[in-house]
C-alpha cells in the first residue's frame, strides 16, 4: 500500500519536469530553426541587359559598332572592380557575337570567361542563374526577345513591357531573396 501512495506522490512531481524538458527542446529546436533561415535568406542580385549596338551590315551574326563598343566598356566601367564589395560573381552571355563581345571587357577585368549557356531558354537562363550563385551578383547579357522573359522569370512578374528595337541602354537590376519576393528596378546606362 505504501508503493502506491508513494508512486502517486511523485507523478505530479515528475510531470512539471517532463513538460520542461520537451518545451525546452522544443526552443532550442525552433532557434536551430530560425538561425538556418538567417543564414540561407540571401538574395541574389541579377542585372540584365541588352547586348550593345551592333553593326547593321548583312552579316548573319554581327559584331559591335563603335557605339556598342563604348557601351561595354561602360559596364566594365560599372561593374568591372573585382577588389570591389558586390562585384560581379558570373556572366551569362548568349552564343551570338554581339552578346559575348559586350561581357568580354567586363570578363576581362573581372579575370574570368562569361559563360555560354547550351539552350536559349531565358526561364531555365533565370532557374540556373539562382541556383549556381545564390547570393551572388550576376549579369545576363540577352536580346530583344529574351530580356523581358527573363526579367519576368527572375520577378514573377507578367508586366515587363517589350524593349524597342533601338534602345540598347535599357538594364533591369533583379533583386530575388531565397524568402519573400524579388524587387526590380529598371533603368537606363
Amino acid at each position: 500500500m505504501r508503493n502506491d501512495h508513494a508512486s502517486l506522490q511523485r507523478r505530479p512531481f515528475l510531470m512539471p519536469l517532463w513538460l520542461t524538458l520537451v518545451a525546452v527542446a522544443a526552443a532550442f529546436g525552433l532557434m536551430i530553426f530560425a538561425v538556418w533561415v538567417w543564414g540561407t535568406a540571401d538574395t541574389t542580385t541579377v542585372i540584365v541587359v541588352r547586348h550593345a549596338e551592333k553593326d547593321l551590315g548583312s552579316v548573319v551574326d554581327p559584331p559591335l559598332n563603335e557605339a556598342g563598343e563604348a557601351r561595354a566598356e561602360l559596364l566594365a566601367r560599372m561593374f568591372g572592380d573585382a577588389h570591389a564589395p558586390g562585384h560581379i560573381d558570373a556572366i551569362y552571355t548568349s552564343s551570338a557575337l554581339r552578346s559575348r563581345l559586350t561581357a568580354a571587357p567586363l570578363a576581362a577585368r573581372l579575370g574570368f570567361a562569361a559563360s555560354v549557356p547550351q539552350a536559349d531558354d531565358p526561364e531555365r537562363l533565370a532557374r540556373r542563374a539562382l541556383r549556381e550563385h545564390g547570393g551572388g551578383r550576376v549579369l545576363i547579357v540577352g536580346h530583344l526577345d529574351t530580356i523581358p522573359k527573363i526579367v519576368a522569370a527572375l520577378s514573377g512578374s507578367d508586366k515587363i513591357p517589350p524593349i524597342d528595337e533601338r534602345d540598347y541602354s535599357t538594364m533591369y537590376i533583379v533583386t530575388v531573396p531565397r524568402i519573400g519576393h524579388a524587387n526590380l528596378l529598371r533603368l537606363k546606362y
